[in-house]
């Protein structure tokens, strides 16, 4: 049965999943759209950090605009440069979830470089300001606009839900959400409900972690 944490919540891989290998993360969320307004586009990253809180380098940051992408059944995944983790499938909209995962990713511990600290797991909504083609709406788009966000992880090779962690902070006008992150302890991880809360979507975390 999955544990359900709360905000601030550490999960012990090492004590209470064991044996897994192989974690997959699923994310979800439920915009609550006007009936002619423009679609939500929530995009999910990671940031693998090193001891310093910083990625180590840009390929340890993995996002739909990474350069390193793999062709998958699923369609194209962006993945770190160590290769421990496979990023989602971008969605062309926030509007598919109805309580199921908008976007997953994969996490594969035995791959992830000595120099990894921290694997942090990030949602933002993405604004397009200088595109005059988009829907100049997009741009005052926010979590307050989004119900319903969740994170779950699963042993990917059990196929077992491990635990789940619903958000259920209220928003304003913040756009980027640090989810949750996984943190080296000795050998194994944690993992940390964080549910932490930025404005400036996507380029406030990439200036938080690069």
């Amino acid at each position: 049965m999955a544990l359900n944490l709360n905000k601030g919540s550490r999960f012990n891989l090492a004590k209470d999943a064991p044996s897994l290998k192989v974690a997959g993360i699923g994310l979800g969320w439920d915009p609550n759209e006007e009936e002619d307004g423009p679609d939500f586009d929530l995009d999910v990253s990671a940031f693998l950090l090193s001891s310093s809180g910083k990625v180590p380098a840009d390929e340890y940051v993995v996002f739909y605009g990474s350069d390193l992408i793999m062709d998958t059944p699923e369609g194209k995944r962006p993945y770190s440069g160590d290769t421990s983790v496979l990023g989602a499938v971008d969605a062309i909209d926030g509007t598919e979830s109805d309580g199921e995962d908008d976007e997953d990713m994969r996490v594969y511990f035995d791959k992830v470089w000595e120099g990894v600290e921290q694997i942090v797991i990030t949602v933002s909504i993405t604004k397009y300001p200088n595109d005059q083609k988009k829907d100049k709406r997009t741009l005052i788009q926010n979590f307050g606009m989004v119900n319903d966000c969740y994170i779950r992880v699963w042993d990917d090779e059990k196929g077992v839900e491990i635990l789940r962690y619903n958000l259920k902070e209220k928003f304003t006008n913040e756009d980027a959400l640090v989810f949750g992150k996984f943190i080296r302890v000795g050998s194994s991880w944690e993992f940390v409900a964080t549910g932490e809360k930025h404005t400036g979507s996507l380029s406030k975390l990439i200036e938080l972690y690069t």
